[in-house]
């Protein structure tokens, strides 16, 4: 079979990136042994209300951590619980999120947070909050007919 010039150097380059491609993904999943964040942590759903720190959720101090502050949400029916929560200004937060019923999503409107929260898996996301305001957390994840209504808010203060 006869294959013209740029047929074959196309073909060769295509083959090559993909090669090259397939290489990188191998050795960052296996070698360096990559996971997704939500396979790090897992909580039997059914058991979230029970389960520390979901069992009291909201801000609350830490001591001897990186960050200053556990922010913790518990999604679930069209609610995130808490509904509103105050942050002091400058804090570093480590948000701590999952939930009890189907996949909902953790979007802080104005921010790069951005996490997907599955049931039976936590979410975690580490940030400081570095300017005073109010922030709108949405569920960007489509979980049933009142998922419009699914919103929560940040009020980062002085």
């Amino acid at each position: 079979m006869h294959m013209h010039k740029y047929e074959k150097i196309w073909l060769t380059f295509g083959i090559g990136c993909l090669v090259v491609f397939l290489s990188v993904v191998g050795v960052s999943a296996f070698y360096l042994g990559n996971k997704p964040a939500s396979c790090l942590t897992t909580i039997n759903s059914e058991k979230v209300d029970q389960t520390k720190p979901f069992d009291k959720p909201g801000l609350h101090k830490v001591e001897g951590k990186d960050w200053d502050y556990e922010l913790v949400f518990v999604a679930s029916a069209f609610s995130y619980n808490p509904a509103q929560v105050k942050v002091p200004l400058g804090a570093k937060v480590k948000v701590i999120a999952t939930t009890k019923d189907v996949i909902h999503g953790f979007e802080m409107a104005g921010t790069n947070i951005n996490m997907m929260l599955e049931p039976g898996y936590v979410s975690e996301y580490t940030t400081t909050f570095d300017k005073t305001g109010e922030f709108l957390v949405i569920c960007n994840e489509y979980c049933g007919s009142g998922h419009h209504l699914m919103s929560a808010k940040i009020e980062v203060v002085k």
